[in-house]
């Protein structure tokens, strides 16, 4: 977890007391011509049976359980695009895909390659339509797979993701980009933001990036509803970048007055956002910060990044209930995606 920047999704998972004894686990890997290598993916389900697996136990965090080789419960669920956070992975991402694939939704969380663990290209990971089309691979590909595909509602598609994440699943749904307005961000920021600092010591021309490629519109008509936990990248944006995000939408924010994460602010402090929809939810969690979505820490887990030097993501405000926040996450989108 070096280097840990700001819109980092790391190793996340869920302890004992999340796991589900109706979640199958699938895990998938299908070509992509926008990209070098073939997309990862992970699909957790309804299901019956299978075999007992832990994903992303470490010294760290909790693992959370699932089952492999896990019959499908006859039906048909609605489906949800997960997208993981700068940095990240799919089964960094496994807490929220098991919560609600036990909800009754079928949850795809793909690894975005050039902004995943490992495979982190800092310029091109910045070419954010790529992950749009990373997930609209995805539902292509799953809506035909014979295995699957009987087992999906296709009128109740959904997108939902977690920081960088959260751009990318308001992007799927309507959203567009400024380059601008994010180049002007990190300007004004400078050394204060982490993010920023960091593109800057690695070389990263924001200005550089295809301003067509990053303004343009890559809205896809099957997503009905979508939900963004603390969305970065959305300063600097118009009316006009938000008048094709006509479904649906909820905006989750983690944290309040010092304890918010600037560069994820949506509210009028930051990225203002949220005046922007005004029919879109918004719900605050707090005590809480940024990185308290990314799982539940082990008792020892504070002094061994301390220890290590490493990033304080277990470090919460005062008052903080990590599995609280996690459960109220996990409540918000059931809510608003009409799960069971």
């Amino acid at each position: 977890m070096n280097h840990l920047l700001i819109m980092l999704a790391v190793f996340v998972s869920m302890s004992a007391s999340f796991a589900a004894d109706n979640v199958g686990l699938k895990t998938l890997s299908i070509p992509a011509a926008h990209h070098t290598s073939n997309i990862k993916m992970t699909v957790m389900y309804p299901a019956e049976g299978g075999n007992k697996t832990v994903l992303g136990e470490n010294a760290v965090f909790f693992g959370v359980t699932v089952y492999e080789q896990a019959k499908a419960l006859q039906g048909k669920y609605p489906l949800i695009l997960l997208s993981h956070g700068w940095g990240g992975n799919n089964t960094r991402m496994s807490w929220l895909s098991a919560g609600l694939a036990a909800r009754g939704a079928i949850v795809v969380a793909v690894n975005h390659p050039n902004s995943s663990t490992g495979d982190l290209q800092y310029q091109s990971a910045l070419n954010h339509w790529t992950r749009v089309q990373d997930l609209t691979l995805a539902l292509d590909y799953l809506l035909k797979e014979p295995n699957l595909a009987a087992s999906i509602d296709p009128t109740r598609i959904y997108s939902a993701g977690y920081s960088y994440g959260g751009w990318t699943a308001l992007s799927i749904a309507g959203l567009k980009g400024r380059r601008e307005g994010f180049h002007q961000y990190c300007k004004a920021a400078g050394v204060d933001s982490d993010f920023c600092r960091e593109l800057k010591n690695r070389g990263v021309e924001i200005l550089a990036l295809d301003s067509t490629k990053y303004q343009a519109s890559y809205k896809d008509k099957r997503i009905i509803a979508t939900a963004a936990i603390d969305p970065g990248l959305t300063w600097g944006l118009t009316a006009s970048d938000v008048a094709e995000l006509d479904i649906p939408v909820l905006l989750i924010s983690l944290g309040q007055g010092k304890d918010r994460l600037q560069a994820t602010d949506t509210s009028a402090t930051g990225s203002n956002l949220e005046a922007l929809l005004p029919t879109a939810k918004v719900a605050h969690v707090a005590p809480a910060m940024h990185f308290t979505a990314l799982g539940i820490c082990k008792p020892a887990a504070e002094a061994i990044l301390i220890e290590e030097k490493d990033d304080p993501v277990c470090t919460d405000p005062a008052g903080t209930d990590r599995k609280a926040v996690i459960e109220r996450v996990i409540e918000l989108l059931t809510k608003h995606f009409a799960l069971t």
